[in-house]
């Protein structure tokens, strides 16, 4: 987040496609590239902040929508072209009013329904849904995207100055508002508004400090396993701290990753587990205290796979049952569900983990380095690799 606070560390060289959806004039002031994925729940956060920069700014902002579908969002290329069939109808952003207020139901049926909703030629929509350049252009966008950093989502340039995530109103302020300074400045010393968001981009590409000649260090955070529940060898040259939510949806989808990278890495990595139950997750915290009274008699990770595999049914009878199907003494399992006991713990692993920006779930901190969200299991491959070499370890083979 400091970073942020310094916009000038990272501005960079941002086309704006014509055939790209858009809101607010080209020659507005100030121009708003977004990276966006419609099955991405914090791009959908995003959507309110924009639409208080659409109300208070008016003409002075435009924003311009680009694609980045994540390969762990199995809908998301699929609800892409779906916005991209709805432009060439005049209609994206009612569209991506639908999309985003409807992530969960993203499958092909969905997507005609809320195009038959938005009053769309159907058979026009169906047809540019499968057709080769609307494909094109969303993978144009992707690969545009990775080559400006945009390799996360949302991801926003303001004139060619970066910020990253779901950021409030505030966060963007400061920089429209000097970005209209600007602007102005350059309007009143002649530059036509025709001009001003390829004039303005670059002065911040040139305004922004030169890249380091080496890579920048990764920020390495110290990480306590404590008594957190474990699996893997003790000395393990790798360590892969989670905090996670048993009821949250990207969590679940990590847990077929991680098992992957304990069995391309076996004997090199050890897996703790910490909670951080999301407030809005009603059941997220009687399940983090049931994954521990299972903990109490050594079946925490049973009971980790029932929760992540049963997301849907985490009241308490469901709990009790899943006790008895792993073999608790389901009598202990009743009274340490209720005894509070493990309380303290849940709490300080959450307070722990806030405090290292474990605010999301799921994150991931392996050897200290931070990988956010239920990433491939090439974006742990990659940091491992890394780890083990500065350990001298030789490689682990690829995953089968």
């Amino acid at each position: 987040a400091q970073q942020q606070a310094e916009p000038a560390a990272a501005a960079k060289k941002v086309e704006v496609p014509a055939d790209s959806p858009s809101f607010g004039p080209a020659t507005a002031k100030v121009t708003i590239v977004e990276w966006s994925d419609f099955e991405c729940p914090f791009c959908s956060r995003a959507v309110p902040t924009l639409n208080k920069i659409k109300e208070t700014y008016g003409k002075d902002v435009r924003v311009v929508f680009r694609h980045q579908p994540l390969p762990m969002h199995s809908h998301a290329k699929i609800a892409a072209q779906a916005s991209m069939a709805a432009h060439e109808q005049g209609k994206f952003w009612e569209m991506h009013d639908k999309l985003f207020a409807n992530q969960r139901a993203l499958e092909r049926g969905d997507l005609e329904k809320y195009a038959q909703e938005l009053g769309l030629d159907m058979n026009k929509f169906k047809a540019a849904l499968e057709s080769s350049k609307i494909s094109t252009k969303v993978d144009a966008d992707s690969s545009a995207g990775t080559a400006v950093g945009a390799n996360g989502t949302p991801a926003f340039f303001i004139n060619g100055r970066f910020l990253s995530g779901a950021q409030p109103f505030e966060a963007f302020k400061p920089l429209i508002d000097q970005e209209i300074a600007k602007a102005d400045k350059a309007l009143a010393a002649g530059t036509k508004a025709e001009d001003l968001y390829a004039k303005l981009n670059q002065d911040n590409v040139n305004a922004a400090p030169a890249a380091p000649a080496a890579p920048a260090e990764p920020e390495v955070q110290k990480v306590e396993v404590g008594n957190a529940p474990v699996r893997g060898p003790k000395n393990a040259p790798v360590t892969i701290v989670a905090w996670s939510d048993f009821e949250c949806p990207f969590c679940s989808r990590a847990v077929p990753t991680i098992e992957q990278v304990e069995k391309a890495y076996k004997g090199k990595v050890k897996f703790a587990f910490k909670h951080q139950p999301l407030p809005f997750h009603q059941n997220a915290k009687l399940a983090a205290v049931a994954s521990m009274a299972a903990n109490e008699q050594g079946k925490f990770w049973e009971m980790h796979d029932k929760l992540f595999a049963n997301q849907r049914a985490l009241d308490r009878a469901s709990l009790e049952k899943y006790a008895q199907e792993i073999g608790l003494n389901v009598n202990k399992f009743k009274t340490d569900l209720e005894s509070g006991k493990f309380d303290k713990q849940i709490e300080a692993d959450m307070a722990d983990g806030s405090a290292k920006g474990a605010n999301g779930t799921p994150t991931f901190f392996i050897n200290g380095r931070t990988l956010v969200g239920a990433q491939p299991f090439e974006a742990f491959k990659k940091v491992i690799d890394e780890e083990l070499k500065k350990a001298g370890v030789a490689m682990a083979a690829e995953a089968k």
